[in-house]
């Protein structure tokens, strides 16, 4: 948490009632978005103030790089745009770790921070504008003569690039009464990407053509509102589907191999491997998503549609590129696609595929219930999970080496339910704060929050945000006593593992002192403790402390390491 320094000049008074930069940039809030997380300090105290004051939803965190989190995760649970704060300076400078991760994930959101006078910066502020730019993301200045049409300009550029934004307000404008507006440029018209005719006929002739087609979705065909076209070209050739993390669940169908990449189980990665065609339609097929170059055979022939900058298609496994945009293209290809003749297609030879017991948590890759040093074996934890749990969960994972189980085993009841906040920019620590803000946003739902021992205690913090926040929720540590990602990757290596190791922390306990109910578990018969948790508690926070082995490795972080990649 930061602390401001006294000021060396007070902000301009408003005349009583009259609007201020503060209150104009409130009133956008307020129409914009459903909920406001920050921390208060000097450079924002006026804005949160008016916001609390009228009852606008808000969340305040214990530390900065929640603020950013929890409405990065907000997004991702709600599809809105999200809302954060901080005050300038180390406000600034504590949340620009998960600022980083929101711009690399993709992230509409609208951080609004204190700043340097108009005047200067003094002598405890820092460039915060440069600061920005060095990760991508966008500042906005907000002044008495454009408070309103700059706050409402930020929320519309961060919708229109699906980036986050940074709204500044001056030290001297916070309380500055408003002055007679200035017009502001409009925004440039937002390009729209067509298909031209050949290259529609160009991979419908390519679809019609292929023996085991199979169909990757993205987060860009969720957020497109392409779904139900690329359903119904799959259920036309009797393809098989696949999904990125952020769209999980999207198709609702019998014919759904699972997450692609790190994160996808044997069999159905066996599968997979068997198409001679895949549409990549709004995934980006990083190497999560690629498993490190091995999610397909060579020789297969992948087809990618996006309407991503084009140095940003270019994927050395993609053999065919069309850039547009994906609803308009994926309908017009659905047109161009007959129906085939289903006793004919790749699903009646995979007919197992369909049923129950092949999309279910079982059979698990390793099912030993103790890796060889005597520790439970994550795997078989997890997929224990998948029948304890309550059926409408949302999942959220902080970043590490244990993030590889979950989306292997859990399943969720759409891509919204699916949330990793940390993956992007390869961070750990926003856990807890990402945790809260899924929690603020589907509070119907228990908040299943999966997290690492390391991880966990960079959070520490928002630990009690967490509970606070949240009406009925799961913490599960898989505790290794580690940072497993390096262990696995540089201790196997020769590295001396001092650094890699941490002292066994008993989270159930301080889950416990801050008013959870816990256990810590050495053995899947301590599962038990959760079941009949659950069976009692309909509100509440339960803190699983699960005793892991250091031994087991993910399979994400194998296939990267058989890759010769580092993470």
């Amino acid at each position: 948490m930061t602390t401001s320094a006294p000021e060396t000049s007070a902000a301009p008074s408003p005349a009583a009632g009259a609007p201020t930069v503060s209150t104009a940039v409130a009133d956008v809030l307020a129409e914009r978005t459903g909920h406001l997380f920050g921390l208060m300090g000097n450079g924002n105290a006026h804005l949160i103030s008016t916001l609390t004051r009228r009852g606008f939803p808000f969340t305040s965190a214990r530390h900065e790089a929640a603020t950013v989190a929890m409405a990065d995760a907000w997004h991702r649970a709600t599809g809105r745009t999200g809302a954060a704060t901080t005050t300038y300076g180390a406000g600034f400078t504590n949340a620009y770790t998960a600022l980083a991760e929101a711009r690399l994930a993709r992230i509409p959101l609208v951080l609004v921070v204190g700043d340097a006078p108009s005047t200067g910066r003094r002598t405890f502020d820092v460039d915060q504008t440069a600061a920005a730019a060095a990760v991508g993301v966008t500042t906005l200045v907000a002044r008495p003569d454009n408070a309103v049409a700059i706050a409402h300009r930020a929320f519309d550029l961060a919708e229109r690039s699906v980036q986050p934004v940074v709204l500044a307000i001056p030290y001297d404008h916070g309380t500055a009464p408003l002055t007679d507006p200035v017009a502001l440029d409009p925004l440039p018209a937002k390009p729209v990407w067509h298909a031209t005719a050949e290259e529609l006929d160009r991979v419908a002739e390519v679809l019609r053509e292929a023996r085991r087609p199979l169909l990757l979705a993205g987060r860009g065909v969720v957020l497109a509102g392409a779904v139900t076209p690329l359903k119904e070209l799959g259920d036309r050739i009797g393809g098989l589907f696949m999904t990125s993390v952020m769209a999980a669940g999207a198709f609702a169908s019998p014919w759904d191999l699972g997450i692609a990449g790190g994160f996808t189980r044997d069999h159905r990665l066996a599968l997979a491997r068997q198409a001679d065609v895949v549409l990549v339609a709004g995934a980006s097929l990083n190497a999560f998503q690629s498993r490190y170059g091995t999610l397909f055979a060579e020789g297969t022939r992948v087809v990618r549609i996006d309407n991503e900058p084009a140095e940003e298609l270019v994927h050395p496994q993609v053999t065919d590129y069309v850039r547009a945009d994906l609803a308009p293209f994926l309908e017009a290809l659905t047109g161009r696609v007959p129906a085939a003749e289903q006793s004919r297609t790749w699903r009646a030879a995979v007919p197992e595929v369909a049923t129950e017991a092949f999309r279910s948590a079982e059979p698990v890759e390793d099912p030993a219930e103790f890796g060889p040093d005597g520790r439970l074996n994550p795997r078989a934890v997890v997929a224990a999970l998948e029948r304890i749990l309550p059926r409408e969960r949302s999942v959220v994972m902080d970043g590490g080496h244990f993030i590889g189980w979950a989306p292997m085993y859990l399943s969720v009841p759409d891509p919204q339910a699916m949330v990793l906040v940390g993956t992007a920019f390869q961070s750990i620590g926003l856990g807890f704060g990402s945790a809260a803000g899924v929690s603020a946003a589907r509070p119907d739902r228990t908040t299943v929050f999966f997290s690492g021992d390391g991880g966990g205690l960079m959070g520490l913090a928002d630990l009690e945000t967490f509970l606070r926040t949240t009406r009925r929720g799961v913490v599960v540590v898989l505790n290794d006593s580690a940072y497993g990602a390096e262990l696995h990757q540089y201790a196997a290596k020769g590295l001396h593992e001092q650094a890699m190791l941490i002292d066994e922390v008993d989270f159930a306990a301080l889950g416990r002192a801050m008013g959870a109910d816990g256990a810590k578990i050495t053995d899947l018969a301590g599962l038990a403790r959760l079941e009949q948790w659950l069976a009692g508690h309909e509100e509440g926070v339960f803190v699983l402390d699960v005793a892991i082995s250091q031994k087991v490795v993910a399979e994400f972080m194998s296939a990267s390491m058989s890759a010769g990649r580092r993470l």
